[in-house]
Parts: C-alpha cells; structure tokens; sequence
C-alpha cells in the first residue's frame, strides 16, 4: 500500500491529526456513487415543492446520471464536472437547463462536505458556471394587455388582467377561489397555489414563497372587470374556484387554458409570438417599479422573500434614462442662456460645495 515505512508513518501522522482536528473522512463512505447520493438527496430535503422535486428528478435523469450518475463522489474533480458541463453545452442543451443542472449537482455535493462530510471539499467550482443568461422577454403595455383580454373567451379576461395588474403566477391566480376576492374586487388574497404533478394531477399547495402568501390591493381600472366575472362566472359557494372550464366547476390547467384561448395563435395575430403566460405577471413587476415602488413594498406586492428579484425589476429603464438626460439637458440650456437654477449639479462650470 504504501512505497516506504517512512510514507507510512506521514500518512498515519496526517491521519492522526485529522481525527484530532474532527477533520479526517472515511474514505469508504465517499465510494457510494453519484446517482444514488444525489437520489437520496432528493427524497430527504426537506420543503421543497411537488413542481420543484419532480424539476430536480428530471435534471437529475436527463442531465446529470448519464455521465455522472456512476462516479463515487471520491472521484469526482473539479476538472470532471467542467468536462462534463461542457459537454452538455456540447450536446446542445441550453445554458440555462445546464446552469440549473449544475446547482443542482453543487448543492447535492455542498451537503456531502458540510453535513455528511463525505467530502473535503466540492469539486464543483467552475466559475460562471452557475449563471443563466436568458433572453429577454418582452415588455407588455398596458394597451396590449387589454388588448390581449379582449381576445380572450369573456371567462378568461379577468384572468388574463388579474395576473398582469396583481403580478400573479398563474399556479396563484389558477388557485382563488371565491373567498379570496373582495365582493366589490378591491383586493385578492394569495394563500395557495395550484401544481400540476404528472401522475398526481393538480396539488394544492403553499405560494411559491414564504412572502407569497398576501393580500393585493387591485387596480381600481379593473375592479369592474373583476365583479363581473364573480357575477358571471363564479359559484356562490365559499370555496368556487375564480377560473374554471366550461364544466364541472374545477380550476383551469394550464393546457387547457391555452388551448381553449388559441393563446398561441392569439399572440401571434398580435405580433408577440412566443409570449409566454408569465410575461403577464413580468409587465406587472416592471409597472409597479417604474410607479416608484420601494424595494420593500415591491417584494411585498411580487410576493418575494429575496431582494435581488425586486432589483433587477428596479435597474434603470430606458424612460428612466431619458428623462435624466433631459434635465441634464435642461440644465445645460439654462447654462448657456444665463439661467440659474437651484438644484445645479456643476454643469455651469462653477465648483460644487462640498461637506
């Protein structure tokens, strides 16, 4: 086993102090393999959701086992797992599908140093390699949204206008039901969402987030919109859903409300081909930060816990843009014609006052 005595002995004095320092790992426990580690992982975390188990299942099977699954974690290098994501960038698969995938794995591998301590340490360090650059979606206006309602079969418009002016997901939107709506439309009140789990069905469950759960003011433009749908469309009894099909009063899926609004094909007549259901909810966030909404209250209204969504949603705009380089402008003009103004920046050449 080992060349030398002398190798021996460094190696029981390493030994030795490892197990002193509550460092040292069994390297028997660090044969299991990949697949069955990141499986177990899986079935044992704690609060995920149905949506977000059955997503690490798929990321797991597809993207990870195949060239992973049978490797012991005691052979896994930083140099396999950057071979392997290329690899995947190789096959053609996304940069955003191989982005999640790779978090995966890392967390998988995070709990096999920091908690089981299988590991000395996570061979996924690739760096960028955690990062999603995805296209940029389209921004709604406000015409096109009503527009957009317009299109819609008269029992899906106030859908379509609630989760774009209440920024709903539409697992929040799918799930209210009558009691979760003001009589008069003012508010709604977001306390679960629907998931479609395949072999399950629909499963009610919690909001995306700790901070889904809410209560919305609505826009007092719609509100009308809203009680005549209740009117309409909606059972008298506490628990009716808000949206259903034509039959049997259960909640719309998701399939089935594209296909009975042609959404598809609508969208494109209007020229946003390719616009997806979310872009809705998406046109809400950036309306609600371009009113200047505090980062506090936009998390809030998006039903966020983490601030970096309401960030990105507050970054600087185009509009935003312009109008600065118009004061800029209109301070520049006063410069030159001899104006003053009060709140000059230095444009006029002057020193500004410091302290």
């Amino acid at each position: 086993m080992f060349a030398s005595k002398r190798a021996a002995e460094q190696w029981l004095s390493v030994t030795e102090t490892q197990i002193i320092k509550g460092e040292w790992i069994d390297p028997e426990r660090a044969k299991v393999t990949l697949g069955s580690y990141a499986d177990q992982w899986i079935t044992q975390r704690p609060g995920l959701r149905p949506r977000t188990v059955e997503l690490y299942r798929w990321l797991l099977r597809k993207h990870i086992e195949a060239d992973l699954g049978g490797v012991e974690l005691g052979k896994l290098s930083t140099a396999i797992v950057r071979q392997w994501r290329a690899d995947r960038l190789a096959a053609g698969v996304s940069e955003s599908v191989t982005a999640k995938a790779y978090r995966l794995l890392r967390a998988v591998l995070t709990t096999a140093v920091d908690e089981d301590k299988i590991l000395q340490r996570n061979p996924c360090r690739v760096r960028g390699a955690d990062r999603e650059n995805p296209a940029e979606r389209p921004i709604l206006t406000v015409p096109q949204v009503f527009d957009l309602a317009g299109r819609m079969p008269e029992r899906f418009r106030a859908l379509v206008l609630l989760a774009a002016f209440a920024s709903l997901r539409w697992g929040e939107v799918s799930a209210l039901r009558r009691c979760d709506v003001a009589e008069d439309g003012s508010w709604v009140r977001i306390s679960r969402a629907l998931v479609e789990v395949p072999g399950r069905g629909l499963i009610v469950g919690p909001p995306k987030s700790r901070a889904g759960v809410r209560t919305l003011i609505v826009p007092a433009a719609i509100r009308r919109d809203v009680v005549k749908h209740l009117d309409a469309f909606v059972k008298p009894d506490h628990d009716a859903f808000l949206f259903t099909g034509e039959r049997a009063g259960n909640p719309v899926r998701r399939p089935n409300f594209s296909q009975r609004t042609k959404w598809t094909e609508v969208v494109t007549k209007m020229g946003l081909k390719g616009l997806h259901f979310h872009d809705l909810r998406h046109a809400g966030n950036i309306w609600a930060s371009k009113a200047g909404t505090s980062t506090k209250d936009l998390m809030a209204r998006m039903g966020h816990d983490d601030m970096r969504a309401a960030l990105i949603y507050q970054r600087a705009t185009s509009d935003a843009d312009e109008r600065i380089a118009d004061r800029l402008s209109k301070l520049v003009d006063k410069h030159r014609t001899g104006g003053t103004d009060d709140d000059d920046d230095g444009l006029s050449g002057q020193p500004v006052p410091v302290g």
